[in-house]
């Protein structure tokens, strides 16, 4: 492999969630804005948050299917530096708001991953999730081989992932990040510190 594959750890809704990521050696972490999920945080809880993130940690917000203005209302109240859209957005819906943007495609025979990229022009990744009931969370890994080997955007692996399974993932798939939540829990929204530790060092596996 000719990169070092990034890691984001998603849904952090606690302080020392936030501080076991970037100890391990998290290269992004993420807030769920969206209030039906279990790891949803609100503006003022992830501002809280964010102090604790050092420099050249990445903080992401997770939103889906959102009104313009509540992303805006985000901006104005977190120093979020990525935007990822989790939703049926379309591409109009996710420019304009000044940060480069991620866009979730969730992974189920039948979709063209290509032409879905293709609808995406201005995103800086495509992130590739399995389909669940719901958006994003669910634990439930894809078949990798349905992702294509030369998609036009950087590839980060969703869905699924945890210690047991993400050196295989990425050796397979050789995305350049992956992104885990549940596969790093110890309960829905509750990260396990060790959980962390041990899927990093999975990820440092897979390179050897």
């Amino acid at each position: 492999m000719l990169h070092r594959t990034r890691i984001k750890i998603c849904g952090l809704t606690r302080e020392e969630d936030v501080r076991a990521a970037v100890a391990a050696g998290a290269d992004a972490i993420g807030f769920v804005f969206y209030p039906p999920s279990p790891r949803y945080v609100s503006f003022e809880r992830a501002a809280e948050l964010a102090r604790l993130v050092p420099p050249f940690v990445s903080i992401v917000g997770l939103f889906v299917n959102p009104a313009p203005d509540f992303v805006r209302e985000a901006l104005a109240k977190v120093p979020l530096q990525v935007l990822q859209f989790h939703g049926d957005e379309q591409e109009t819906n996710c420019v304009g708001f000044g940060l480069p943007y991620i866009k979730a495609a969730r992974m189920r025979p039948g979709l063209d991953l290509l032409k879905y990229a293709a609808c995406f022009p201005g995103a800086q990744g495509l992130l590739v999730d399995a389909f669940v009931e719901g958006y994003g969370g669910g634990g439930e890994t894809f078949d990798w081989s349905l992702i294509p080997s030369k998609l036009p955007l950087p590839l980060i692996l969703s869905g699924g992932l945890n210690a047991g399974n993400v050196a295989e993932a990425v050796r397979c798939v050789q995305p350049w990040a992956v992104d885990v939540s549940s596969g790093v829990e110890a309960a829905k929204g509750i990260k396990d510190a060790v959980r962390i530790i041990e899927f990093v060092a999975g990820v440092q596996h897979a390179h050897g």
